[in-house]
């Protein structure tokens, strides 16, 4: 089969944060950019963004990028690099100024500055006390950075290829990555998108759960494709529980309606954080607000009559405080909740939020696969940022407002990166003859199979397995019978039935092939999971409490040929400043 071919300087995959901040760094350097999409740019998962953008302006108050770093550290439970943290919060200033520049509609203090809420985990001179650092657009961040991007990319010519999904990398016989496979969604058309550099930013993949608050557009395609082309994913045992999910819903209550001075409440009207962390209450780190919550309903003092779920109180902050900074959340908790938070308190739980691991890569957006003892041996010719990346600044907590800081920062990195790379290198590589033979094969498979299991029944009981067995809290036995099950649900995967073969949008074909993905990224969290041997972060093991700094001090590495497991050390080195020494996380 003969594949229409077409040829960039660099493939950007996904028009998320990340992605529409790397494809302007390139595109305004006057290379030939494509960027792929399952959606349009502006209803990336980036739009459902509502809190804000850390960085240390010191707008409301005295502040620093040491502080902001040494709250991400603490954040990450010291299993972030210390070397890629400091590069990010030593960056959030000048980004923030950037897209301030480029249009961006921050809130505003009354002497024209960029206005700053409180944000959980965020404090000034090392802990002492809640500093305000997030710089937001009322309660809708990602959606104004997504606009403010996207138009930017427009204004520099940048080639948007809208409902395209990547289906494969594709590498030469000296590992170079030279481009993607893609299916245009509309036609089912197949096509080699040859690039001299490929960077992906695919986002996030909650979707492995059966409770999430991310977008069904969420399915972990970037470390999908990245596990089956051999480059490892790092960290997957850590994912992040957001504490104010609408109950029975997922839809996300920003931490910045706790910011703004909502509290949590069980079902006595106790305000219940203040057990769990005595000095930030209810704005300490997320994992140790998750578990607080977790452990209130497990003792029985959940609200409702099943007992299943915790009170967010805003009404006190009064009408005009909610529909000038929060008009969003109060839409969304009319709607989802039928709750107006001027009188009454939302009923919220922890819902599965954020992937901390990703595609392994180093602070500059370079991924990364140790080879030949070289820990930092770089995969030639590709690019990761944002959610599906791994850099890592997250460890195993990410702090709340660090995941619009990482999409700004290290996407401009990668950016930057890819244009010094392209400058050394110039001239365009020779496509392997097999370059879309896997994808080929894939395809080929959905078309002929013959009574295998429905798509949609498989990713059923693979978020139902997630849910039950990779939790809040985790126990030895569940995770070992996880770790069982999911490897059968990732066989059942490769035997699944195209029951639907209309060509209307490819809809069934796109959702088989997003549960490839899928598999992947539910495969590595499970193993991983169960081979760490302590609690850290979001990590919460009930047969080892506490954290293991000299034994477990170290990166996952999932690689899937094999199903194996590697390790390398954490980076306790910054750039300039002095190492955070490991201690005793409290809030």
């Amino acid at each position: 089969m003969s594949l229409a071919v077409r040829t960039f300087d660099a493939v950007v995959v996904g028009a998320g944060g990340a992605g529409l901040r790397a494809a302007l760094q390139l595109a305004e350097a006057g290379l030939r950019v494509a960027v792929l999409s399952k959606v349009f740019p502006t209803r990336s998962h980036t739009v459902a963004a509502q809190g804000g953008v850390g960085a240390a302006l010191g707008n409301m108050g005295e502040d620093s990028w040491l502080w902001h770093m040494y709250d991400t550290v603490k954040g990450s439970d010291w299993m972030g690099d210390q070397d890629a943290i400091e590069f990010m919060c030593r960056e959030a200033p000048r980004v923030v100024y950037e897209l301030e520049h480029y249009g961006m509609p921050f809130d505003r203090n009354d002497d024209g500055t960029i206005y700053q809420r409180p944000f959980g985990g965020h404090s000034m001179n090392f802990g002492e006390r809640p500093v305000q650092r997030s710089c937001c657009a009322a309660d809708r961040t990602g959606h104004a950075m997504l606009h403010t991007l996207y138009q930017r990319n427009v204004r520099a010519r940048t080639q948007f290829f809208v409902e395209w999904m990547a289906l494969d990398l594709i590498r030469d016989a000296q590992g170079e990555v030279l481009g993607v496979t893609a299916l245009e969604m509309e036609t089912g058309e197949v096509s080699i998108l040859q690039a001299r550099a490929t960077l992906f930013a695919t986002g996030g993949a909650g979707r492995i759960y059966a409770s999430t608050t991310n977008a069904f557009i969420n399915t972990g395609d970037g470390p999908g494709m990245a596990a089956r082309a051999g480059s490892p994913l790092e960290d997957m045992e850590f994912w992040q529980f957001h504490p104010t999910g609408v109950a029975g819903a997922g839809v996300l209550i920003t931490e910045g309606v706790r910011g703004e001075g909502g509290y949590l409440l069980n079902k006595n009207g106790e305000r219940f954080m203040e057990r769990y962390a005595p000095n930030l209450k209810d704005l300490a780190s997320r994992d140790v607000v998750s578990r607080a919550m977790a452990t209130e309903i497990k003792e029985g003092r959940g609200a409702g009559k099943d007992g299943d779920y915790l009170l967010l109180k805003l009404d006190h902050l009064g009408p005009e405080v909610i529909d000038k900074r929060l008009p969003g959340i109060r839409e969304i908790a009319i709607k989802f909740a039928n709750a107006d938070p001027v009188k009454d308190p939302i009923p919220v739980v922890p819902t599965v939020h954020y992937m901390m691991g990703g595609i392994a890569t180093n602070y500059l957006g370079e991924v990364v696969a140790p080879a030949g003892g070289n820990p930092n041996a770089l995969v030639p010719r590709f690019y990761a940022a944002g959610e599906c990346a791994c850099a890592s600044v997250h460890g195993a907590n990410r702090l709340g407002t660090n995941s619009l800081t990482d999409l700004l920062v290290f996407g401009k990195a990668a950016g930057d990166a890819l244009i010094r790379f392209l400058a050394a290198n110039p001239g365009t590589k020779d496509l392997p003859k097999d370059a879309a033979e896997r994808t080929l094969a894939r395809l080929s498979r959905l078309e002929s199979q013959k009574g295998g299991e429905a798509v949609p029944e498989v990713g059923r009981e693979m978020r139902r397995i997630m849910q039950l067995h990779c939790g809040v809290f985790r126990f030895p036995d569940t995770l070992a019978e996880g770790v069982r099950r999911i490897r059968e649900v990732a066989d059942r995967a490769t035997r699944t039935e195209l029951r639907d073969k209309s060509r209307i949008f490819n809809t069934a074909r796109v959702e088989a092939l997003e549960l490839d993905n899928l598999v992947e990224v539910a495969r590595a969290s499970m193993v991983s999971a169960a081979a760490r041997q302590e609690s850290r972060g979001a990590h919460d093991r009930s047969d080892f409490p506490e954290r293991d700094d000299r034994n477990w001090l170290k990166h996952t590495l999932w690689y899937k040929e094999g199903d194996r497991l590697e390790y390398k050390p954490v980076n306790l080195k910054p750039l300039t400043a002095q190492t955070i020494e490991p201690k005793v996380r409290t809030y």
